[in-house]
């Protein structure tokens, strides 16, 4: 392993991030036009299959530490993959019923959440001194991501099954593409593993300290208002009549780019407890711009709403990265980041996407046609009171101080 990537490698780890990102934001985003608009299903409908990505995060570790890490090279169970997942994005394509697009995207998310961590295990088995290479790495799955928004936004192919057809074809070449990837044997070769293991549980020990129990609920709770954004802004955009809205949601990635910079210089001056706070406020101010914004002389709030993602996620969910870092020990960190992970985009946005679905079906302006469109100020005023109720909480009860924690 050399302490410099070469170029020739550089720039396969580079394309592996871009197609692992690309492939991800090609549909995710316009998904819920498509089932809302294009095949009228209701909110419940089009929260189900957001739902199969929290889903996925919750299985995922059993497939990867459990057979991946044991007995296959990393490289090629991510092309064995991605080629199952373009045929099942073609197939989510071609059904237009609730019950068939569940279960076929359901399929899918089992095969690409695992995926997740194997770019993540190719890149860094290339890395003499990951913290300093993976950053220039990963950031072109940021960019992959803001292309593919880009590309279907400027198609006006939103509400259609054409953003699942360019995910296909990219998940196809990815998967033809990844057996050139460099090798990377399974790490946990010989190795027995437990459920324990997979699962992250001996971070269960840190909850013994009130900050990271509260910081692992506050963690769980915010997710749920998280899951609207996800599953409904691209749907209330269009609505609303905004042009292209996917290339002006990929606003959101830029600015997390951008505040990803910047993060260094707010750490030093707020601490954790209040870089947290900043970032779930975040969302309830995103909410409120929504939910008061319009078309018309108010449309800068909606991209401003936009844009607030990047302080969302970075001040949130990067922070909260730091966090566990510093608080668990050295012998339990990865455990405690997988816990974390499984916590927020496993449980908690499980619980979001499905009650964001019950909210979006009550505010549907009729009641036998979601394509008629909705009550958008009602709904957004649910997450950003919900995210408000969490910050209260959060402020009262974290003090950012427990076991072995660097910065407060």
């Amino acid at each position: 392993m050399s302490p410099t990537l070469s170029p020739a490698v550089r720039g396969k780890l580079s394309a592996m991030m871009f197609l692992q990102f690309f492939v991800w934001g090609a549909w995710f985003v316009t998904m819920g036009t498509y089932l809302g608009q294009g095949l009228a299903f209701d909110g419940v409908q089009v929260a189900a299959a957001y739902s199969t990505m929290p889903w996925g995060t919750i299985v995922a570790p059993f497939f990867v530490g459990m057979i991946a890490d044991r007995f296959f090279a990393a490289e090629r169970v991510l092309g064995v993959m991605h080629l199952l997942g373009a045929g099942l994005l073609f197939l989510a394509s071609r059904v237009s019923t609730p019950g068939e697009f569940f279960w076929v995207l359901l399929a899918y998310a089992f095969c690409y959440s695992p995926t997740l961590a194997l770019v993540n295990a190719v890149a860094f088995n290339q890395m003499a001194s990951p913290e300093k290479q993976f950053p220039g790495i990963r950031v072109f799955g940021t960019i992959g991501w803001i292309v593919a928004g880009l590309i279907v936004g400027t198609m006006s192919v939103e509400a259609t099954a054409t953003p699942l057809r360019i995910a296909s074809l990219a998940s196809l070449a990815f998967g033809l593409f990844a057996f050139a990837l460099p090798h990377t044997p399974p790490k946990s070769l010989g190795h027995k593993v437990s459920v324990r293991d997979v699962l992250g549980l001996d971070a269960l020990v840190l909850m013994k300290d009130r900050s990271f129990l509260i910081f692992v609920l506050g963690s769980l709770l915010i997710c749920i208002p998280l899951a609207f954004y996800y599953g409904f802004t691209n749907l209330f955009l269009n609505e609303k009549g905004i042009v292209n809205a996917a290339g002006k949601m990929s606003m959101g990635q830029m600015s997390e780019v951008a505040f990803m910079l910047l993060m260094p210089f707010f750490f030093r001056r707020l601490g954790v407890k209040w870089m947290l706070v900043v970032g779930m406020a975040a969302w309830a101010i995103r909410y409120l711009f929504f939910a008061y914004g319009n078309p018309s002389e108010l449309v800068a709030l909606y991209y401003l709403g936009i844009l607030f993602h990047g302080i969302c996620y970075d001040f949130f969910f990067v922070t909260g990265q730091i966090y566990v870092d510093n608080t668990a020990p050295k012998s339990i960190q990865a455990s405690a980041q997988g816990f974390i992970t499984l916590v927020t985009y496993g449980v908690g946005m499980l619980i979001g996407t499905y009650i964001s679905g019950l909210v979006v079906k009550g505010y549907q302006l009729a009641a036998d046609n979601p394509a008629a469109g909705h009550d958008w100020t009602s709904i957004w005023l649910v997450p950003a009171a919900m995210a408000v109720v969490v910050i209260l909480l959060f402020i009262a009860l974290f003090d950012g101080k427990g076991m072995g924690t660097k910065a407060s």
